[in-house]
C-alpha cells in the first residue's frame, strides 16, 4: 500500500502510478486527478488517513503499548526496554528515531497479531505534538526520560518543554493508565499530584524498584537487588536510562537474570555514546545530537574519566532559537573551568562566542576545521565528539 504523502519539496501523488507499476496493491491519494483506477483510493488527506489507519490497526490488535518521550535519551531507553522485554514477550519497537507524526503511525502499522507489546518513541519540538501522537497510539503505559533544554526554538522555554513532554502523562492520567516515574527527578514526581496509577524506581527503598549507581569509568555499572550490572553505556547520565529499562522489566515480570543479560549485552550504535579506538586515541563518539542539557552531561562525565590527555571536539547545538547565543556561551564558559587539555569548537554559534581560555580554539565551519587544524597532533588522547545531528561531527573520525 502506497501512501502519497506530501513534503516541502515533493508531492507523493505524482509517484502513485509508479508505485502501482512497482507492485503496490493500492495507492492512497488526495488529488482526484491521480485516482486513475480502482487501485487508487481517493481520500481527503493522505497523512490524516495514515494516522487514522494506524490508530484503527492498534485498536484492532488490542495489544499493550508503552510510549516514551523526553529531551534526552529517548532512543537509548527505548532500545534498552526493547532488549529487556523481548526476553519474555514478542515485541516491536520504533526503528531508529522514527518518532514523529509519520514515524509513529508507521511503527504501529509494523505490528501484527503476534505482537504482545509495542514500544513507541515519541519526539516533539512544539506544544501539542505529543498530545497528537498519544491520540494516534493511545498508549497503556508511559515514561518521560527527562526535561532538558532541547528544541527551545519550538517550545519557547524550559517551562514549554516541561508542558510539552508532560502531554504524555496528561493523556495517561485522563485514561487512567500507568505512568513509570523516575523518583530521583523532582519534575516527574511533582506531576503525580493525587494520581494513583504509577510505578516508581530510584535509590530509596520505598520505590517499587530500588537501584544503585556504582560508577561510570567509562561504562555505567549499577546494582539491582543482589546483582551488579555492567553495561556498555558510557556516562553517568545513562544510569537513568538503564534504570528505566530494569524497572519496566520488573513491572512486566521479566526474570532478573534476563534483565541483567539484556542490559549488559546492549551495544550502542548510530553515533550514540560509542567508544572507538583510532590509532593511539580513544574516542567517545556522541555525535547523534546535542542540546545544552546533554552537552553539559557529556562534558561532566568526560572530565571525570581517568585519562592523561583529554580533548573535547564540540559542534553547534541547533533549534535553540533566541536562546542560542546564551546557551553556546554557557558551554564555552563551562569548558573554560573544566579539567580538559584542549577544546575544539566547530560551527557558527560557537565561533561567535567570547573565548578567554587559551586551551579553546573555534572554527566557523567543519570545512575550516578540516583545512586549518592539524589532526595529526592528536595522539595518545581521549577525545569526546559531541554536536547536533546537522553538524555531522562523525566526519572527524576520518581525519584522525
Amino acid at each position: 500500500m502506497f501512501f502519497a504523502l506530501k513534503g516541502d519539496t515533493f508531492n507523493g501523488n505524482t509517484f502513485a502510478s509508479k508505485a502501482i507499476e512497482n507492485g503496490a496493491k493500492y495507492a492512497i491519494v488526495d488529488d482526484k486527478e491521480f485516482a486513475l483506477t480502482e487501485n487508487y483510493i481517493l481520500v481527503e488527506d493522505v497523512l490524516t488517513t495514515l494516522q487514522q489507519l494506524a490508530n484503527y490497526h492498534r485498536t484492532y490488535l488490542g495489544l499493550k503499548i508503552i510510549a516514551l518521550t523526553g529531551s534526552n535519551g529517548k532512543t537509548t531507553t527505548k532500545e534498552l526496554i526493547h532488549s529487556v522485554l523481548q526476553k519474555k514477550y514478542r515485541t516491536v519497537a520504533t526503528i531508529g528515531n522514527l518518532n514523529n507524526h509519520i514515524g509513529v503511525p508507521l511503527t504501529l502499522l509494523s505490528m501484527n497479531k503476534n505482537t504482545e507489546i509495542g514500544i513507541v518513541e515519541m519526539g516533539a519540538n512544539h506544544l501539542h505534538e505529543i498530545e497528537k501522537l498519544c491520540q494516534i497510539a493511545n498508549p497503556d503505559y508511559g515514561y518521560i526520560t527527562n526535561f532538558g533544554k532541547a528544541h527551545l526554538e519550538g517550545f519557547g522555554s524550559i517551562e514549554g518543554v516541561i508542558k510539552g513532554k508532560s502531554e504524555l502523562y496528561n493523556h495517561l492520567k485522563t485514561n487512567s493508565k500507568l505512568i513509570f516515574i523516575n523518583a530521583e527527578d523532582p519534575i516527574q514526581v511533582k506531576q503525580l499530584n493525587d494520581y494513583k496509577h504509577y510505578y516508581t524506581f530510584g535509590s530509596k527503598p520505598e520505590n517499587d524498584v530500588t537501584l544503585t549507581f556504582v560508577d561510570a569509568n567509562p561504562f555505567v555499572n549499577a546494582k539491582f537487588k543482589n546483582l551488579t550490572i555492567e553495561s556498555h553505556l558510557i556516562g553517568a547520565y545513562n544510569f537513568n536510562n538503564i534504570s528505566a529499562a530494569i524497572a519496566i522489566g520488573q513491572y512486566f515480570e521479566v526474570n532478573d537474570i534476563d534483565i541483567k543479560d539484556s542490559v549488559e549485552n546492549y551495544i550502542p550504535k548510530n553515533n550514540r555514546s560509542q567508544i572507538i579506538k583510532k590509532a593511539t586515541n580513544t574516542i567517545i563518539l556522541d555525535a547523534y545530537n546535542a542540546n545544552p542539557t546533554s552537552m553539559k552531561a557529556a562534558l561532566v562525565n568526560f572530565e571525570q574519566q581517568t585519562s592523561s590527555i583529554k580533548t573535547a571536539i564540540l559542534g553547534d547545538m541547533f533549534e535553540l532559537g533566541d536562546e542560542a547565543k546564551k546557551e553556546h556561551q554557557y558551554i564555552v564558559d563551562l569548558v573554560s573551568t573544566m579539567l580538559l587539555d584542549n577544546v575544539i569548537l566547530i560551527g557558527e554559534h560557537f565561533y561567535k562566542t567570547k573565548i578567554v581560555a587559551s586551551k579553546i580554539i573555534a572554527f566557523k565551519s567543519f570545512e575550516d576545521f578540516k583545512v586549518e587544524f592539524d589532526t595529526s597532533k592528536i595522539k595518545n588522547t581521549s577525545i569526546l565528539i559531541k554536536g547536533s545531528r546537522g553538524m555531522a561531527l562523525e566526519r572527524v573520525l576520518e581525519l584522525l
